[in-house]
């Protein structure tokens, strides 16, 4: 079992504590929500913070969906090419080249 400590964040100008088990990765996620936060409020003045939560969220939601795409895509190219590679030394007569 992984002990959890107590680690204060700020977000979006307001405190909150949590208990957490790396706090490097917990500020580091508490910092991003803030700037997303941020960033939302700047693109949306004087809307409620309530609103600016759900599209901040959305947002993060957003980035996290084209990363994991990403991550998807890259494992069916490196699968490919391992494949490619399995074909290639099971068959070494491919490799050599014609003189």
């Amino acid at each position: 079992m992984v002990d959890k400590k107590k680690l204060k964040v700020k977000i979006y100008n307001k405190e909150y504590s949590l208990l957490v088990e790396n706090q490097e990765v917990a500020t580091e996620l508490a910092k991003y929500v803030d700037e997303v936060m941020e960033d939302t409020r700047k693109e949306l003045p004087g809307q409620p913070t309530e609103t600016l939560a759900i599209i901040a969220a959305l947002n993060i939601a957003y980035d996290l969906f084209v990363e994991r795409n990403n991550l998807r895509e890259f494992s069916v190219q490196a699968n490919d090419k391992i494949k490619k590679m399995k074909l290639l030394l099971s068959n070494p007569d491919s490799l050599s080249t014609p003189s």
